[in-house]
């Protein structure tokens, strides 16, 4: 073919100039998915039909006389989001990663031994066991607790610059997590410099309040500082309007001056004192003057073999070797859920495996217990989380538990929106503890490089996917896979009181019209409604299935189909959407079809299909408010995975011949021609798409399944002769037909397509006036070299 060829039509009828503004308009618009570049191609070719499909008579422009009122196609909405303007339907990406976050063990299926481990942290108690004896250190320090220390301590990071800085100061502080080894560190640093005297001060005073007559000469002394609101927790309240004399003392903050003071105190008499501080707020005040340094936690591997050795004294080597092999076996590293365990973790994951090695346990009790390690931490994050019970005190814990709870939300998410996410709850939690007193933002509170700690996460480079493209981020990430499911779990389970903040903050985050919120954020509430349905569905899937917002009603959709995931629910689920897919309201209605476009309600492609057929039999031809959601649900469908049983009944469907069923065929078919695979995702994993994920769905399904080729052209000609769908169809081919020119895979797989296309002559008429069009287009003209290769295979449908 030569470009006269492309630029005359190759014989067939030329394709009328576009007509200024207007007809470049129509020309350029195929990308966006409704695609309009074609229509002087439909109205070229012979058979499209354009004018009954656009139900006009008569021949004037616009208000020409005898012009009749162009009557309402559904057609016209062809390509249409189920989100309308609202926003997108996302990337497969976001589904993906948040389903991955949420899954794994439900809560309750293994106990919580956190009661009889002397390693676990409750309240203001140090514990160390030595053999089979625990000892609660108050006052002074015993011996044999030293003595342990020095069999199984691990220098951490800075030690010898810690054990300096504590002899030149007199004080030293220092910063961590509970569990990272900062009161292992301190005990270390106490009996080096002070020759094995050691005592512990009470934790309820503070640095302000101690005095000479409280310390020792020539010793050291090990402080836990507890936050300001916790030391208030002790004096009298009074209820609002309630006069007192004298008035509470306000919280005393620790500073640099306190500290100074405590250094001379301790000069006087030759001691040394260590004070342990939790990350945040003062943590950070603290790093930054002369006596705060931040206590990294040592190796876990060390920690355990050193824990390892003591347990199993008088073991073989062998004995040895393989209980640090059974701390690696990859049923043991699922179980723990932690990427890196702290120096209390591995210790006490060394006493279950020497349990194992002694006989003591099976490996059903072992995995049971390293289960158990997630859910301690994530029942240390919360408990007692709103103390005092009164703002401002309680805000800095407040903010903390909601940072961990987005955190299980948004994991690998950007750390932009977790973050503002944990601002929201922070809110709602904290106008829920003090509905008078709404809080306010801090703006300069914990540096980023620093706040994700509380959480027990980590910031890194990752990318988005937005669906079409991908995009650089700061993300946030737990360090451990079991942590989501567990905070989620402990939070919904443990205190119903909190339930109704999550809920309310879930909700608006279904409002959002970002994918990346609101698609992680209705993925949660259906994870939470599995958990409890009664309330799941009454806090959070009704309110937003009845909303005027397509977007929340997408998320309620998918919350729905997450929660049934669970046979236990799915058919509490299936009746709701039964119900809704019967009721008179538009809203309930939509969302009951947009469910079944996630397989999972209806239990399979077979019921999800049954389902969508009945309300679109039950409905006008021409209802658009019914066709949009359900020619959507069907093309989700044909991209879940199993397209075969999807094609045979779109085919039964036009064999029946009623009008709605046909023009949902139709439409289905014009969305795999413009919407791209990632947009369709679903709650299965279909990994075989994912090459595939920025290329229309058709082009995708050529390429999985090459035996549907001749089914789905047979589809896809069938819309382009039918007269109502013809001009849009022909529209979305033109916007495929530019994709493939771009792309040598989907040109290839384009090419092997078209000649089904072109069965009769005028087929091939109405194709190379599409063609002719879209080369001839001003603004964005096709490749040549792609169009010529298009022509031959549309010459090629002659042979057949």
């Amino acid at each position: 073919m030569s470009d006269d060829d492309l630029d005359h039509g190759g014989g067939a009828a030329p394709a009328p100039e576009p007509k200024g503004e207007a007809g470049q308009g129509r020309s350029g618009g195929g990308e966006r998915g409704g695609g309009q570049g074609a229509a002087g191609a439909a109205r070229s070719g012979s058979g499209s039909g354009s004018g009954a499909a656009n139900g006009t008579t008569g021949s004037g422009g616009d208000g020409a006389p005898g012009e009749q009122p162009r009557e309402s196609s559904p057609f016209d909405s062809a390509g249409r989001s189920p989100l309308g303007g609202a926003g997108t339907t996302g990337g497969a990406g976001t589904a993906r990663a948040a389903r991955r976050s949420l899954t794994g063990p439900r809560p309750g299926d293994h106990r919580t031994s956190a009661g009889r481990d002397a390693y676990v942290h409750y309240g203001d108690r140090f514990d160390l066991r030595i053999g089979d004896r625990t000892h609660f250190v108050q006052g002074t320090v015993p011996g044999e607790t030293l003595d342990h220390l020095d069999d199984v301590y691990c220098e951490t990071a800075g030690y010898q610059r810690m054990k300096e800085r504590l002899r030149s100061h007199r004080v030293l502080v220092l910063c961590g997590e509970p569990g990272s080894g900062r009161k292992a560190t301190a005990l270390a640093l106490l009996s080096e410099v002070a020759r094995r005297q050691v005592f512990r001060l009470d934790p309820r005073h503070g640095v302000d309040e101690i005095t000479a007559d409280a310390l020792h000469g020539k010793a050291g002394h090990l402080l836990e500082h507890l936050t300001e609101e916790v030391r208030t927790e002790s004096e009298p309240r009074h209820s609002r309007g309630e006069r007192s004399d004298p008035a509470p003392r306000p919280p005393v903050r620790l500073s640099e001056l306190h500290l100074d003071r405590f250094a001379d105190l301790l000069g006087g008499i030759d001691g040394y004192a260590v004070v342990v501080v939790g990350n945040g707020d003062l943590a950070d005040r603290l790093l930054r003057g002369r006596y705060g340094m931040y206590c990294a936690p040592p190796p876990a591997d060390e920690v355990l073999h050193r824990h390892l050795r003591l347990l199993l004294r008088g073991a073989s080597e062998d004995v040895l070797a393989d209980a640090r092999a059974l701390a690696v076996r990859p049923d043991v590293v699922t179980a723990l859920g932690l990427e890196e365990l702290r120096p209390r973790e591995a210790a006490r994951l060394a006493e279950h495996l020497a349990g194992r090695q002694r006989g003591d346990l099976d490996d059903e009790r072992l995995l049971g217990e390293c289960a158990d390690f997630v859910r301690v931490q994530a029942r240390e994050w919360f408990a007692g989380a709103d103390r005092p019970g009164t703002l401002p005190e309680a805000l800095p814990s407040l903010g903390a538990a909601a940072l961990r709870i987005a955190v299980a939300v948004f994991n690998r998410s950007a750390y932009s929106i977790a973050t503002e996410a944990a601002e929201l709850l922070t809110w709602e939690l904290a106008v829920t503890l003090d509905p008078e007193h709404p809080a306010g933002r801090r703006l300069f509170g914990t540096h980023a490089e620093r706040r994700p700690v509380l959480a027990r996460s980590v910031l890194e480079d990752a990318e988005l996917d937005l669906g079409p493209v991908k995009v650089p981020v700061r993300a946030v990430r737990f360090q451990g896979d079991a942590l989501a499911t567990a905070v989620l779990g402990e939070v919904w389970h443990g205190y119903h009181n909190v339930r109704g903040p999550v809920a309310r903050w879930l909700r608006a985050l279904c409002d959002d019209p970002r994918p990346e919120v609101w698609v992680r954020a209705s993925i949660a509430a259906g994870v939470l409604c599995s958990w409890d349905w009664i309330h799941g569905y009454r806090e959070l899937v009704a309110p937003l299935a009845g909303t005027d917002d397509p977007v929340a009603r997408m998320a309620a959709a998918t919350a729905l189909a997450e929660a049934a995931r669970d046979p236990a629910v799915r058919p509490a689920v299936a009746a709701t959407v039964k119900d809704w897919a019967d009721s008179d309201d538009p809203n309930l209605l939509e969302t009951a079809l947009l469910t079944h476009g996630y397989v999972l309600a209806a239990g399979g492609l077979r019921g999800s299909l049954d389902a969508v057929a009945r309300v679109v039999r039950a409905h006008d031809a021409d209802d658009v408010d019914i066709l949009v959601p359900a020619s959507f649900t069907v093309a989700r469908l044909l991209a879940s995975g199993e397209p075969e049983p999807v094609v045979r009944r779109l085919e039964r469907w036009l064999a029946d011949g009623r009008l709605n069923l046909a023009n949902v065929v139709h439409l289905a078919v014009i969305r795999t021609l413009t919407t791209r695979t990632t947009h369709l995702w679903g709650l299965r994993d279909v990994p075989e798409l994912d090459e595939h994920a920025a290329r229309p769905l058709l082009v995708a399904l050529l390429a999985t399944r090459p035996e549907l080729a001749p089914a789905l052209g047979a589809l896809l000609r069938h819309s382009l002769n039918t007269a109502r769908s013809g001009e849009a169809a022909l529209d979305g081919l033109g916007s495929l037909l530019r994709r493939a020119a771009k792309d040598t895979t989907a040109l290839d797989l384009v090419c092997d397509l078209l000649p089904l296309l072109a069965v009769e002559r005028r087929d091939r008429d109405r194709l190379r006036g599409l063609l002719n069009e879209l080369v001839r287009d001003r603004d964005r003209p096709l490749d040549k070299s792609a169009a010529r290769r298009m022509w031959d295979a549309v010459a090629e449908g002659a042979k057949r």
